[in-house]
């Protein structure tokens, strides 16, 4: 037994000082177990930089775009036209005059009193898709491509295939750099109604998501890389593992193969657990009442279940015994049943789900 704890020390130097020589192995799978100590003492890690070199390339905020972006325009909305109205001839001749002013302001310069003006005629005609296209046009010239994606919607709800309606949405798009989005309208304004502007902008556009893929590209296969370089070394730490196993046979008695194990104290709910987490297995922690219906219903099911997946751990606890262990995993029901791995819980069952409980142990123990 001497020459064992000698071992175990010396094994443990080895790490301390592999992680003095290179802190960023306290990222590797393997170590997991240690770094979480370190963190329960209060210790601070430094950053994976591999994994945040990653994290970086995944932003679109590497990439260097061609065109100039401007920030989202958060004004009110504009007044829309009321599409419930009758719209007569005398206010569609009333819109149009006030159309035909607008476009006079506008050829001066003065582009607010244009849209002043254009929102009047759209109020007299809510039905003119052209209307709400060329308000949206001049919102895209004062730089408010939220406002002009709203014309340029309403304009497409009245025409679908209004070729305004689609350049109002591509460049409002563009203008905010959202370049996939924009490269879809304009591709069909172009094919609708082609024009110059709307070439020279989609050229622009198509280019600035060729780099999106080739940057998406490029990041998907680092991350390949990258979670293939993980998946060995947890395959290599399951393989471990095993060997652990079969070193290691107090822990196994202790967790009971194939049996439910029924919690005595608080503290065996802390060992069960960490016992499970050192052989890398999924627990259920099962809370239950004496007095409770569907617990009745749930408990032999939960013990053919132990019996079904041996390598799971099954713990269960009754909340009547042990109020303050459903207290700290804030139990509101019974039954309710914690999938807890490394430690941590990551999903649970409420209720009597017999089919929805093997169904989730199938994918946790799928995923090991």
């Amino acid at each position: 037994m001497a020459m064992e704890g000698a071992a175990r020390v010396l094994n443990l130097k080895q790490i301390v000082r592999e992680c003095q020589t290179d802190p960023s192995v306290l990222h590797k799978p393997s170590l997991l177990f240690f770094k979480d100590y370190l963190q329960s003492l209060g210790a601070q890690f430094p950053t994976n930089d591999k994994q945040s070199y990653i994290d970086d390339m995944e932003c679109d905020d590497n990439i260097e775009f061609i065109g100039d972006v401007v920030e989202a325009d958060n004004d009110p909305p504009q007044k829309m036209g009321d599409p419930t109205i009758d719209v007569t001839d005398a206010s569609r001749e009333a819109a149009q005059l006030c159309k035909e002013r607008a476009m006079h302001v506008l050829s001066t310069g003065n582009l607010e009193d244009a849209i002043k003006g254009l929102t009047q005629a759209i109020e007299l005609n809510p039905r003119s898709a052209s209307l709400y296209a060329t308000r949206g046009a001049i919102f895209l010239k004062i730089n408010k491509p939220n406002a002009a994606m709203r014309d340029g919607d309403a304009a497409l709800q009245i025409n679908p295939d209004l070729a305004k309606g689609y350049k109002t949405q591509g460049m409002a798009r563009a203008m905010l750099g959202q370049w996939e989005e924009a490269a879809k309208y304009l591709r069909l304004a172009s094919k609708l109604d082609h024009d110059e502007e709307i070439d020279y902008v989609l050229k622009m556009v198509e280019s600035n998501v060729r780099r999106i893929e080739d940057h998406k590209r490029k990041y998907g296969n680092l991350k390949k890389k990258h979670t293939k370089k993980e998946e060995t070394e947890k395959q290599h730490l399951q393989s471990e593992t095993k060997e652990s196993e079969m070193q290691d046979p107090e822990t196994l008695v202790s967790l009971e193969d194939g049996t439910v194990v029924t919690i005595d104290s608080s503290k065996e709910v802390d060992t069960k657990l960490k016992s499970a987490s050192k052989l890398w297995r999924l627990s259920i922690l099962y809370f239950t009442a004496k007095w409770c219906g569907p617990c009745r219903m749930m408990g032999p099911v939960f013990t053919k279940l132990a019996v079904k997946y041996p390598k799971v751990v099954f713990l269960k606890v009754d909340i009547d015994q042990f109020g303050s262990i459903a207290q700290a995993w804030r139990v509101d029901s019974v039954p309710t049943f914690f999938f807890v791995k490394q430690g941590k819980e990551v999903d649970k069952v409420v209720g009597g789900d017999k089919i929805g409980l093997e169904r989730k142990i199938k994918l946790y123990t799928i995923q090991e």
